[in-house]
């Protein structure tokens, strides 16, 4: 697919990244990523694309091409990006997303992924800050289809949906039955589900109910209400 990345002026020579923030380290996770599970082509070719140290403390630059999550301060972490393009190729799988709904901001790199794949995407986050941040980095992207919210995201946002996905970015021990009333027939929602022992889950939303699958472990910090 063609670059939808429009970094500035001001921060095009960060987004392209030099030693270890390169395209060579990018391409070199990508390819690791891609022996470990079997994962959609789209999702490889975006997170090749997206400079993943923009989302992370400066400090922590080097490492954001290790296929590990990482702190971004308030609790809260980066997931690791097997989990990521896990996440966003269940997703992806079934009828075309034209509105999805991402509950869990932080860092904004997931957030970052999705909006390359699909039109239109709303994005919750309970922690003000993490969100400023988020914000400022997707608009040096040049990812303008992204809707930031700040707010609380355990039963959705049902003013802007229905939605074809749902993607959910901590772990709660269940899921409110309002997530699965926003979601459009043939919509799936991706979840983290459990309390000391996690799932990586699909719901499918059918004619006939919904449909779910377990797509493996998982370990998320957990889903938390309110605004932080």
């Amino acid at each position: 697919m063609s670059n939808p990345f429009r970094a500035d002026s001001s921060s095009g020579q960060q987004a392209v990244g030099i030693g270890m923030t390169s395209q060579r380290t990018r391409d070199r996770l990508v390819d690791l990523l891609a022996e470990l599970l079997p994962l959609d082509p789209r999702v490889l070719d975006v997170m090749r694309q997206i400079p993943r140290h923009l989302f992370v403390e400066e400090a922590l630059a080097s490492r954001a091409y290790d296929n590990v999550s990482l702190p971004i301060g308030y609790g809260q972490t980066i997931s690791q990006p097997l989990t990521v393009a896990q996440m966003t190729s269940a997703l992806l799988q079934g009828p075309p997303l034209r509105r999805v709904l991402e509950i869990g901001t932080g860092s904004g790199y997931q957030t970052a992924v999705l909006a390359a794949l699909v039109p239109e995407l709303v994005s919750i986050e309970r922690i003000s800050a993490l969100a400023a941040h988020a914000r400022r980095v997707l608009r040096e992207l040049g990812l303008r289809n992204v809707a930031l919210v700040v707010g609380d995201g355990s039963q959705g946002l049902p003013g802007k949906g229905p939605y074809d996905g749902i993607l959910i970015t901590a772990a709660a021990a269940t899921l409110a039955p309002a997530l699965f009333e926003q979601l459009a027939e043939g919509g799936r929602l991706i979840a983290p589900v459990g309390a000391r022992e996690q799932a990586l889950r699909r719901f499918t939303r059918t004619e006939n109910g919904l449909q779910e699958e377990r797509l493996g472990a998982a370990h998320f910090v957990p889903l938390q209400r309110g605004r932080g």
